[in-house]
């Protein structure tokens, strides 16, 4: 045992030589774990985020002009006023999301009840922000038009007024959910992509016959590759995690980063066994591109940082709580936002920890064959 232990210390070191001298892998992972970060959190957006609007005003009554100052930042850009005839072209230009056309005579027919509708026109390639902003302009003309006639609001109207509390994010601020995520799908795709471009990279610089004169098992080189990238992997995380996160984006994550870099270890384990399987399918390395793109791509939209499981159809729902991705993502939203402990995460501890020993064996299983024919 102490053998073997000592074996997979010297083979990890130069697993960390290799990589350290390998310029373009370690320029990928400093760009993923700090700059994708930073501008993917602060420039894609899951909320209404100043929308542009266009107003086209037929009325120029009290109430038209009350619900042109209702459109404020940082929701909704300073409204613009556009002739009706150069609303489709400035669409077509995508100078504007939003063209908002208020009839004549709006205000008198609102007093005399005969219901005069708005129209609004949305640019729906801006696909979030034109979804969400439809909801945000029902939400902001219907209460100003209440406040127009005085009442006290719509809950007066209703006879069980829904109370919502935002948990976690109470401001919906995107980039407290984006940040994090985006760490998570760095992790998956770099642990495939360091481990088995190790294992590519010693068939096609010839330096696997090395190791093969050499008195080591397959399980020593195979383990030595899994502890050295996805230790620099953790030490990634980590710095991105204290520096990036919560030092550069100030996103306040009030649960245990020491229990969340104990899940990344154990969900590192399973990914990186699995780039080694996939290494052991190809035979050079834009063969393993293709054969890991998909893979990861198919890990990632199932996995629940994209869109929520319970979103997904039911089946689908039970078919992934079977990959590991959908595990980790489950325990870094638990450990990370809501502060749970090692009780409530220990399912999903178990899950990934279950999915790594079986990517193990089976990537081992592979990892002995190869080294058998290239011997």
């Amino acid at each position: 045992m102490w053998r073997w232990l000592s074996n997979v210390w010297r083979l990890s070191w130069k697993e960390l030589r290799s990589l350290a001298t390998d310029v373009p892998l370690m320029g990928l992972i400093l760009f993923a774990f700090t700059v994708s970060v930073y501008t993917t959190a602060k420039g894609v957006k899951a909320e209404v985020s100043h929308a542009s609007v266009a107003m086209i005003d037929g009325d120029q009554s009290t109430l038209s002009l009350r619900l042109r100052d209702a459109l404020r930042p940082p929701y909704f850009q300073t409204p613009r006023d556009i002739a009706p005839q150069d609303a489709g072209d400035a669409l077509d230009r995508g100078d504007f999301i939003f063209v908002i056309d208020i009839p004549p005579r709006f205000e008198a027919d609102v007093l005399a009840g005969r219901s005069p509708a708005i129209q609004v026109t949305v640019d729906a390639t801006a696909m979030t922000q034109a979804g969400l902003g439809v909801v945000y302009l029902n939400e902001i003309f219907l209460r100003e038009q209440l406040d127009f006639f005085h009442q006290r609001g719509i809950a007066s109207m209703l006879p069980a007024p829904p109370v919502v509390r935002l948990m976690f994010n109470p401001n919906n601020q995107s980039e407290w959910f984006s940040s994090v995520m985006l760490v998570e799908t760095n992790v998956t795709v770099l642990a495939i992509i360091l481990v088995g471009a190790a294992v590519i990279r010693e068939r096609e610089h010839g330096t696997i016959e090395h190791l093969l004169v050499m008195p080591v098992r397959p399980s020593e080189i195979a383990m030595a590759k899994i502890l050295a990238n996805g230790g620099v992997i953790v030490l990634a995380v980590w710095l991105s995690i204290e520096f990036v996160i919560r030092g550069w984006l100030q996103v306040p994550l009030p649960g245990s980063v020491p229990l969340f870099m104990f899940g990344t270890a154990l969900y590192l384990f399973a990914v990186t066994s699995l780039g080694i399987l996939l290494a052991t399918m190809a035979s050079s390395m834009p063969q393993f591109g293709l054969l890991a793109a998909p893979v990861y791509v198919v890990l990632y939209l199932l996995s629940g940082a994209a869109t929520p499981v319970e979103s997904m159809p039911e089946l689908m729902q039970h078919i992934v709580q079977i990959s590991p991705t959908t595990q980790y993502v489950k325990l870094t939203q638990a450990v990370l936002y809501r502060d749970a402990g090692v009780r409530l995460v220990l399912p999903q501890l178990l899950a990934v920890s279950a999915a790594g020993g079986l990517f193990l064996v089976i990537a081992l299983t592979r990892f002995r064959s190869m080294l058998a024919r290239q011997g």
